[in-house]
Order: C-alpha cells, then sequence, then structure tokens
C-alpha cells in the first residue's frame, strides 16, 4: 500500500483479532480507535482479565473503548461514542496539518462478538467491512472455523463483507479458498485465516477505497449458518465413531473443550482431553489430559494413577 494510509477503527475482541492487527500492523495500517468487549473474569478466581485486543491496544499505545452493549445507540440520541466514531482527529494524521476533524475511511470487524447496530455500520464514508474466516454464504454465525473442523471439510476460506444490518449477510468484497487437510486444529486453522484475512485486506483496500471494486451480492439461498457451541458440546461421547470425536478435539480446545468421562470408585471423573491423534488403524489415542482441579499430564501419567 501506498504512504497514504487509511484512516479506520478497528472492532475485535480476541486473538483471531490480534493476528489480524499484526498482520496489518506489519504493514503500517494501524487503526486509530480499538472497540473491544469489557474486561471478564475468568479461572477458578474469577480474576477480571481484559480481552486480548485491550491488552494488544495498551501496548501499541492505541485508545480502547470498551462498551458493554451498542445496540442501544441505535435508538438513543447520539452518545460520546458516537461523537467519536463520526470524525477522525487531524491533529493525529501525519497527512493533514492544524486543528479539526475529517470522516473515517472505513470500520473494520474482526471477530467483535457484539451487534453492532447500522447507525454505527454506516458512519464511515466507505462503510464497515468485516473478515469473516468462512467462504459465505456458507457458514454464517459465531463458529466457522469449528463447524468446518467438526464436518471434516476439505477447503474453507475467508470472506471479506461489508457489513449490513443483518448477520454475515452483506455484499462480498473478496474471498480467498485454501485446502485443509484432517490435522487442521482450531488455532492453527483460526491463525492461518485471520493473517490471509489481514493480507487479503491490505491487497484490495486501495481499489476499495478508489471505489473500483463492485460489492458482490451473497447467493442468500445458498446460506448456512453455525452455532455457538457450550461445554456440553465437547462431551466425547462413546457412541461417536473415533474420528467424529478426534475432530472434537481438534475444533473444540481450548474452548469449550472435549471432555470424557471415566468411572472410579463409583464417581464419574470428568477428563479434559487436550490432545489425541488416530492411529494407523484409525484408532483414538489420547495424549495429553487434564483430570478435574489438576494439571496437565500425558495420558500414560493418567491411567498409571488410576491403578
Amino acid at each position: 500500500m501506498s504512504d497514504n494510509k487509511p484512516t479506520f477503527v478497528f472492532f475485535g475482541t480476541d486473538e483471531f483479532s490480534v493476528q489480524v492487527l499484526e498482520t496489518l500492523r506489519e504493514d503500517n495500517l494501524i487503526p486509530s480507535l480499538i472497540i473491544t468487549v469489557p474486561d471478564k473474569p475468568k479461572g477458578r478466581k474469577m480474576v477480571l482479565t481484559p480481552p486480548p485486543v485491550k491488552t494488544w491496544a495498551e501496548a501499541n499505545e492505541i485508545e480502547v473503548i470498551q462498551p458493554a452493549s451498542l445496540t442501544h445507540l441505535e435508538v438513543k440520541p447520539p452518545s460520546e461514542l458516537i461523537e467519536k466514531l463520526k470524525v477522525y482527529p487531524v491533529a493525529k494524521n501525519l497527512n493533514f496539518s492544524g486543528t479539526g476533524a475529517i470522516t473515517y475511511n472505513l470500520f473494520l470487524v474482526a471477530s467483535y462478538g457484539q451487534i453492532i447496530p447500522r447507525a454505527i455500520l454506516d458512519l464511515p464514508k466507505n462503510g464497515t467491512l468485516n473478515i469473516h474466516p468462512s467462504l459465505l454464504p456458507k457458514y454464517r454465525g459465531p463458529s466457522p472455523l469449528e463447524t468446518v473442523i467438526l464436518n471434516g471439510d476439505r477447503g474453507t476460506g475467508v470472506t471479506i463483507i461489508k457489513l449490513d444490518a443483518e448477520m454475515d449477510h452483506g455484499p462480498i468484497i473478496a474471498q480467498e479458498k485454501f485446502s485443509l487437510d484432517d490435522k487442521n486444529d482450531f488455532i492453527s486453522l483460526r491463525d492461518k485465516s485471520a493473517r490471509l484475512g489481514a493480507e487479503m485486506l491490505i491487497k484490495i483496500l486501495p481499489a476499495y477505497l478508489a471505489g473500483e471494486i463492485v460489492p458482490q451480492e451473497q447467493d442468500h439461498s445458498q446460506a448456512t449458518l453455525t452455532k455457538k457451541f457450550t461445554k456440553e458440546d465437547g462431551y466425547l461421547n462413546p457412541n461417536d465413531t473415533d474420528l467424529v470425536n478426534w475432530r472434537k478435539i481438534l475444533a473444540l480446545n481450548p474452548w469449550p473443550g472435549a471432555y470424557i468421562l471415566i468411572e472410579k470408585d463409583d464417581l464419574k471423573i470428568r477428563l479434559a482431553v487436550k490432545s489425541a491423534h488416530l492411529d494407523d488403524q484409525g484408532q483414538l489415542i489420547y495424549d495429553r489430559v487434564v483430570p478435574a482441579g489438576k494439571k496437565e499430564m500425558s495420558w500414560s501419567d493418567f491411567q498409571h494413577g488410576l491403578k
């Protein structure tokens, strides 16, 4: 891209978002403002923990705002946040001098996880773009990466869309495919998709901002939806095939995690399965596990402890 970098606000939350930000930063494409979710209690001690994007923003000295929700801004009078999103302060832009403000070129969303109302989406002059890790209209919704792995798909991709009022419904700006194998887990697929999405954005942004890209409407008749997974979805049912359960382990770690139930002394022990593999006969072999309330260990060490 040229030295004339666009001004933009970034909406994101998790490690996918951070990977997008890191890849953009390598091209000196840095947001002026970041919107993320509030800090949340985590772990057994419920320690208040910032989202990964907030940590990244503070490390890079970028202003970050953490609204609990944005949907109320659709109906209420303009708030301080709306006013911040309306204009980009010229004093921060090295291409301008003096005081005053201009409109942001665009907003960028990558795994934000909250509804953004139309009142915000339409604020920048070039709209709001979203990096979605699937080949839209396939796998709309919150868990495209997990669903790709669970279904054993041999290929997937990343789509950049211009957001509208409906979830993952907007017209396509760019789309790229890549192949998969049986060993792709959630983290590797997440990071690969995030990097690709950011690289796609870097490549298409000059043409998009110049009005040279015509957004293509999705074929909504082909749309499929993904679900939000819960801890119960991670249960490795012995009635399922080893292949199905292996895919669960690959797809659902680190969250919500895969687990089995083992009986000992008339009690059922919940055992988190962190990693596993299929042997040459296609049998599922556990590698690393975490018993409830204990540290991670090898499967063989756990079995020795049961004796």
